[in-house]
């Protein structure tokens, strides 16, 4: 698992890549754990940009709820864009839409993270 971070207007972005499955989940987390950390009431909301995510399991999500839930605990901003095609069809059969907003583009999700920012 690899991991990129810029800081774009007031908005943190984290670039992942690669698979988020049973070997790589806790290397996710760990991986995301300096940003989460950041990421909190009156922080830099967090964008992951998983365009460069190819594969998402059933560990891999539970990897990403356990960081969401850290990160609404924090009262921080957080969301997904640039999801490909099959993991956001894993996330939207998982129902994550409703735990974390989808943005189709990085662009249009650092405009909504900023704007609430």
């Amino acid at each position: 698992m690899e991991f990129q971070s810029s800081q774009i207007k007031a908005v943190t972005v984290v670039v992942a890549r690669g698979r988020i499955d049973h070997r790589q989940a806790q290397a996710f987390q760990d991986g995301m754990a300096p940003y989460i950390a950041a990421c909190k009431e009156g922080g830099s909301p967090l964008l992951l940009d998983f365009s460069g995510v190819d594969y998402i399991s059933s560990v891999g999500l539970r990897s990403l709820m356990l960081v969401a839930r850290t990160v609404g605990a924090q009262m921080g901003k957080i969301a997904i864009a640039a999801v490909q095609p099959a993991v956001r069809e894993v996330l939207q059969i998982s129902r994550f839409h409703l735990v974390l907003k989808i943005h189709d583009t990085v662009d249009a999700g650092i405009a909504a993270l900023g704007a609430e920012a």
